[in-house]
């Protein structure tokens, strides 16, 4: 579900308080997409937000969420996005996002956890 070697790459990379600085920013802008995709989903916009998504989860190693975006935008992209599963799509991203924050401290030091939690 999480590219865990992409996590250390990014930790190590920019550091510990960055890394958090980053996660903080991840959630922000990643959950205002998620949240108006569960509450008022717009087909029109179903292929940028699904590209933007792609691209922030698999920034921060978010690997298996990041997949179902990508499939989701392909599909909206061949203008067949009412295939598109946002339910999956919605319930693999919590999914990912608890298992990110509750492992995190074993990837990357506490200081950047703490930043991040």
């Amino acid at each position: 579900m999480i590219d865990w070697d992409r996590v250390v790459e990014l930790c190590s990379e920019i550091g510990a308080e960055g890394f958090g600085e980053v996660v903080d920013l991840f959630l922000d802008e990643v959950e205002g997409v998620v949240m108006r995709l569960g509450t008022a989903p717009d087909p029109a916009k179903f292929e940028d937000d699904l590209h933007f998504l792609k691209g922030s989860a698999w920034n921060l190693g978010f690997a298996a969420f990041g997949a179902l975006c990508q499939d989701g935008e392909r599909k909206a992209v061949a203008g067949r996005g009412g295939e598109i599963d946002i339910a999956a799509i919605l319930a693999c991203y919590g999914a990912s996002r608890q298992e990110f924050m509750l492992r995190l401290g074993e990837f990357c030091s506490a200081e950047g956890r703490s930043a991040a939690a």
